[in-house]
């Protein structure tokens, strides 16, 4: 009964089926780090070919997430996004979001009839497109999407971890886990920290003055 249920609540095509096709899912990985940039995948799945098991990426244990994703490389057709820590910076990473969701989906290479986005609300564009809370949750194509935006992230801080050690990017992926605090307090910061956000902006030199003054 249990595994019934649990079925049930996977993301499904229930959503999708009410707009027009070819159609985009579209989320975003790493809002919440000190760390690193903002990444967005745009994915268009095939519904009669599709990996089975598409769920939240934050649910989905990493070598299924792995496994996942190198199914979706072949049987979906992907566009990834990508907003830099300089931006995230200049615009807020409420916006720095935003840019990477539409990078996402103008990388696809074609324009799809409708856009599903993870969340409350959709980048300004002009493209038909619908905000879904928690959509990842609900829709395979917001799912899949989930999947290669963490995935692809994870491999960038993972490469960013050997350019950079002692943060252990590779296990924390720049999110503020004790272990990364910990390191900034002893090493300091590094160019790819979001000198904004709390928990680095006290380590920004030029801030502390300020702060100070």
């Amino acid at each position: 009964m249990v595994n019934k249920l649990e079925n049930m609540a996977r993301p499904c095509f229930k959503i999708e089926r009410e707009f027009p096709e070819p159609l985009a899912g579209v989320d975003e990985a790493g809002c919440a780090p000190l760390a690193g940039p903002v990444v967005a995948a745009a994915v268009v799945l095939d519904r009669s070919r599709f990996p089975r098991g598409l769920d939240d990426s934050k649910v989905v244990p990493v070598k299924e997430r792995e496994s996942l994703y190198a199914r979706l490389q072949v049987q979906a057709r992907i566009g990834v996004g990508i907003a830099s820590v300089e931006e995230i910076e200049s615009l807020n990473i409420y916006w720095a979001r935003m840019l990477a969701m539409t990078r996402a989906v103008e990388a696809l290479g074609f324009d799809p009839e409708f856009v599903l986005v993870d969340g409350n609300a959709c980048p300004r564009w002009s493209r038909p497109s619908k905000a879904i809370v928690a959509g990842d949750a609900k829709c395979r194509s917001i799912a899949a999407a989930s999947i290669i935006a963490k995935v692809t992230r994870d491999r960038i801080m993972a490469e960013y971890c050997a350019q950079y050690p002692g943060y252990g990017w590779s296990s924390n992926k720049g999110y503020p886990t004790p272990d990364h605090r910990k390191a900034i307090a002893r090493l300091g910061i590094t160019p790819l920290h979001r000198r904004s956000f709390a928990g680095v902006r006290e380590y920004v030199p030029d801030l502390v003055t300020l702060a100070a003054e």
